[in-house]
């Protein structure tokens, strides 16, 4: 008797993260008992807010002088643009590997993007970068340090300084992670970091703002909704240097919540653990897709200290009506992968001709080509070697089905 043969499928949800550690949990609900959920004016004096003290864990884990908590990355891109001096109708440097709030955080701020090209290594190509900057010119790199694939951060702290720009890092998929022994983050005059539930620390949502400059920390405390209440913050400047802005700053009310601090704060201790994690998931995979024909994996630089939250392959060999085909099967067989080649948006992902509000969002068409066989998998902290096993596993055989 013919026996048709087992499709192999995959067992893990990449959707399902962590739990979050009793610690934060038993103090939301010790917060939610209380009722006070706003971050400003919760305890006696002398104490700190959970959102204080957060901002001063992230200050001193990325050597920054001061953090600021706000209500997700997305508004901490817009406020450290706006309070870093970018103006209505200003030029802002983006690479064109990204994700939607980023462009939409220059758009936010009023400023226009300027999409930059990215090159094989998914990360900033620094000729375009040279050449946009003087056609455009744009005085502020807006950095993405898109799904953990950072640039040659020497390079970018010496274009920035020839280029008399201001540079400003998105280190959404980036916390943790290092360039060359130094924390990503720690480059720029501003870094923002998520706390969104699918980044490396979940609380739902929220974003942190980390920089060494006075004026633009206390701009963006006061922008982020302070009121007259910013002396408690812990990690903010001195007094003094709010008196120059107060009257002139508006309120936007992007602040963090008591209980999104709450969530995040015992994570931090969980950090390394959790990207080492990632990272031994991350070799294991990249390891057995390397031996699939067809599959083009994304060489990284020696002195990039990623964490791999995430992994990215190329389909070189494939149109899009068979990759469209290769992800329902990985699909069917219960592996979730992302394609960024789709004709329209979908979910999270999109691409720069996607943007239309920009510009010029067609002035990127090799990345667009890089991108049109790009696909992605999830790599959370539960994914193991035998998961991996079996998502090369399904790989491998729809790549199979598609190509006989």
């Amino acid at each position: 008797m013919n026996h048709t043969p087992t499709k192999p499928t995959f067992t893990l949800d990449l959707t399902k993260p962590e739990p979050v550690p009793q610690q934060g949990i038993d103090r939301a609900l010790e917060l939610m008992n209380s009722g006070r959920l706003f971050r400003y004016g919760e305890t006696a004096p002398g104490q700190l807010s959970d959102a204080s003290l957060l901002e001063q864990r992230m200050a001193q884990l990325l050597n920054r002088k001061y953090a600021i908590g706000v209500n997700s990355c997305g508004a901490a891109l817009f406020l450290a643009l706006k309070s870093s001096g970018v103006h209505q109708g200003d030029k802002v440097l983006v690479n064109g590997y990204t994700l939607a709030p980023v462009p939409g955080a220059i758009d936010h701020a009023g400023a226009e993007p300027v999409v930059v090209e990215v090159n094989e290594q998914l990360t900033i190509d620094f000729d375009d970068l040279r050449r946009k900057a003087h056609q455009s010119g744009a005085r502020t790199l807006l950095l993405s340090h898109m799904r953990g694939h950072i640039s040659d951060m020497d390079q970018i702290v010496e274009q920035c300084e020839e280029l008399d720009l201001t540079l400003i890092e998105d280190c959404a998929h980036t916390l943790g992670a290092s360039w060359n022994g130094k924390p990503t983050g720690a480059f720029g005059t501003a870094a923002c970091i998520s706390l969104q539930t699918f980044k490396h620390i979940n609380s739902g949502e929220g974003g942190i703002i980390v920089t060494d400059d006075e004026d633009l920390a206390a701009r963006a405390i006061l922008y982020s909704g302070s009121y007259m209440l910013y002396e408690q913050h812990t990690a903010r400047p001195d007094a003094t240097v709010f008196e120059k802005h107060r009257g002139n700053t508006p309120n936007y009310s992007l602040r963090m919540t008591a209980l999104a601090a709450a969530l995040a704060l015992p994570q931090l201790e969980l950090l390394s653990e959790r990207a080492e994690r990632m990272n031994a998931s991350y070799r294991c995979l990249e390891q057995l897709l390397a031996e699939i024909n067809g599959v083009q994996l994304i060489q990284r630089d020696t002195k990039e200290e990623f964490i791999g939250s995430s992994l990215q392959f190329r389909l070189p060999g494939l149109n899009a009506q068979h990759i469209e085909h290769f992800i329902a099967t990985c699909q069917s067989q219960g592996l979730g992968l992302k394609w960024f080649g789709k004709p329209r948006m979908e979910g999270f992902t999109s691409r720069p001709s996607h943007w239309e509000y920009v510009t010029d969002s067609t002035g990127t068409p090799r990345t667009e080509e890089l991108l049109s066989t790009l696909c992605d998998i999830r790599i959370p902290p539960a994914m193991n070697q035998q998961h991996c096993r079996q998502a090369a596993e399904v790989i491998a055989e729809a790549l199979e089905e598609i190509t006989t």
